[in-house]
């Protein structure tokens, strides 16, 4: 009888100590920004969130400021399960599936919504199901749910006064084939460097201009060293909560609902925020004496229009992709 009460102590231990486990559950969150930026609020709602709505069952530690490491480095733990979400561009996952570098291409769509309409076609949603076989990575909810930017300015040392001033501008460019490809067709001269050095890089005459979300300006002190900022809806974009499918999968069903309720809560944060702040940013940095204007973008549409239909004539787009852009252009007439 002893033995019996002894083992059965010690199941309810075991039972407890894997609850316990399961309770303290903690995730490791990679990001770029900082902490206080706009997305890095936005970041520490869903962290605060998540814990919220799993009951304590999950928590997300934030790591800003690539303290994890660059991209390859991060999506190399993110697929060996160190870290289990990074809050990025989505368009890293083109390592896994090439036409991910196509979820926005530049001086394309007609507004926001013509964007989210592209990204909901089963093309779009494919590039992610690939990337997801190959990778175990996937994306964790509405791909378009975390808003960034929320739009596109041109940060410069230089007023950009028409489209003709990017002629021979040195532009601070992501590793991406598509930018860079996209801009040096426009008569930029593309220089890649990391989001962290652009500042740096501005203020030693290696660039002289970045394409940033204006919600990240003032955040990243772009304005200190390039005090013209030009509105020019180059694309739209969203912040992809990359997350490591296996990590995702072991969570109880109330846990990943809890999670997916904390990552949708924390997207309507995003659409009321990142309007609010950029609204902010523009008026204290006009107070500041930096310039700020709306290009007309006429003369980079349709550079960019001619340059879309030759890249497809000669099979360097991903199969089917200006038919999705002209299909759910067409769904909003």
């Amino acid at each position: 009888m002893i033995k019996k009460i002894e083992a059965f102590l010690f199941s309810a231990m075991i039972l407890t100590m894997a609850a316990s486990a399961q309770a303290e559950t903690t995730w490791r969150m990679a990001t770029k920004m900082p902490a206080d930026s706009p997305e890095g609020q936005v970041f520490g709602k869903f962290a605060e969130l998540t814990e919220e709505y799993t009951d304590g069952a999950l928590k997300i530690a934030i790591y800003p400021n690539e303290q994890l490491g660059k991209e390859n480095a991060v999506l190399e733990q993110l697929q060996a399960n160190i870290i289990q979400v990074y809050a990025e561009s989505y368009g890293y996952m083109k390592k896994w599936e090439p036409a991910l570098d196509w979820t926005s291409p530049s001086f394309v769509f007609d507004d926001y919504d013509h964007w989210v309409r592209f990204m909901g076609t089963d093309l779009v949603q494919g590039w992610f199901d690939n990337a997801a076989e190959q990778a175990g990575v996937r994306m964790l909810g509405d791909l378009t749910r975390i808003l960034r930017g929320p739009f596109l300015v041109t940060v410069s040392n230089v007023p950009i006064e028409t489209a003709a001033t990017y002629q021979g501008l040195k532009l601070r460019m992501h590793e991406s084939t598509r930018a860079i490809d996209a801009w040096t067709a426009l008569g930029a001269e593309v220089i890649t460097l990391p989001w962290t050095e652009v500042y740096q890089s501005i203020s030693k005459g290696i660039v002289q201009a970045v394409n940033s979300p204006i919600a990240l300006v003032e955040a990243m002190r772009f304005n200190e060293v390039a005090p013209h900022v030009t509105r020019i809806d180059e694309f739209w974009q969203s912040i992809g909560f990359m997350v490591n499918a296996q990590a995702l999968e072991a969570l109880d069903d109330a846990t990943r609902t809890g999670l997916l309720k904390a990552y949708e809560e924390a997207g309507a944060f995003s659409q009321t925020a990142m309007f609010q702040v950029a609204e902010d940013s523009i008026t204290r940095m006009k107070e500041q004496g930096v310039t700020y204007s709306v290009l007309d973008t006429t003369p980079l549409i349709e550079t960019m229009a001619d340059y879309y239909r030759e890249q497809d004539a000669a099979g360097k787009l991903p199969a089917g992709l200006l038919d999705a852009i002209a299909e759910t252009r067409t769904s909003a007439q």
